[in-house]
């Protein structure tokens, strides 16, 4: 299935005018819509007892700077789409994440940047967070990157239900690339590399296999340094993770590609 409709997440920095750049090229390409989502919600904490004077002032002031916020936020978006037809504007006074979870059954992909500090700007989106939560996959874009051309595309593979979820929702993508490289970690536990090698076959995706060598180096280096080997700007990986109360434990392999990777990384839980 196609990608016909790409979200992405926009907030005030450099880098989400380069993200939306990225986006608006990619729905070029694919033919797809496009929707540019920011939320955001007062930073006002509930008196411990009762209200207090000058609260609802507070509340008013908080609640007009998020708003103006967000009518930026729809500036820039506007901006840096141009005049393209078939886009659109979603925001709200809500929390980030949730507010965009449930607009994303909008969209066939979610673009974000990449892991930062969730508190340094306005309606920052954490991609592990998102990732873990959404149902489907999502783009993560580091800064100073505008452009995607994904054709050449590594995937980071071991036989798991997250990797086969991510190949399978970069199918689109797979389609388009004029090289697939399979890199696979050597973690002692059988690949299944030929059974993918065959499933990309029959989608008419030709790849070729590569076994990086992690000795000295991390998992997540391995595979960066196998991307920047045979060229790739897109590395496909399974994003792993558990809940641990209200927060997410993140595998070192999906922790070190949301935070440290130089190129683009679309990952599915």
């Amino acid at each position: 299935m196609p990608f016909a409709s790409i979200m992405v997440a926009v907030d005030l920095t450099q880098a989400a005018r380069e993200r939306l750049r990225l986006a608006g090229h990619l729905a070029d390409d694919l033919g797809a819509g496009l929707i540019g989502i920011a939320a955001g919600e007062p930073p006002f904490g509930v008196p411990p007892v009762g209200p207090t004077l000058g609260s609802s002032y507070a509340l008013a002031a908080a609640t007009e700077i998020v708003m103006n916020d967000l009518t930026r936020a729809q500036a820039v978006f506007e901006t840096e789409t141009g005049a393209r037809k078939r886009v659109s504007w979603r925001s709200g006074l809500a929390p980030s994440l949730p507010f965009l979870v449930a607009q994303a059954a909008a969209a066939d992909l979610v673009v974000v940047g990449r892991r930062e500090d969730p508190a340094s700007f306005p309606f920052a989106i954490d991609p592990g967070d998102l990732a873990m939560q959404l149902g489907g996959p999502i783009l993560v874009v580091p800064p100073g990157i505008d452009h995607l051309e994904a054709r050449r595309v590594l995937i980071g593979w071991k036989n798991t239900r997250e990797a086969r979820r991510a190949v399978r929702d970069a199918l689109p993508l797979l389609r388009r690339a004029s090289q697939v490289v399979i890199a696979s970690v050597d973690d002692g536990k059988p690949a299944g590399t030929q059974d993918l090698v065959g499933l990309l076959r029959d989608h008419s995706i030709a790849t070729r296999v590569v076994a990086p060598d992690a000795t000295g180096v991390t998992t997540a280096e391995a595979l960066v340094g196998a991307a920047a080997e045979c060229g790739a700007d897109l590395i496909v990986a399974g994003a792993y993770g558990h809940s641990r109360l209200r927060e997410w434990a993140f595998g070192g392999v999906t922790r070190d590609l949301l935070a440290h990777t130089p190129v683009c990384c679309l990952m599915s839980h």
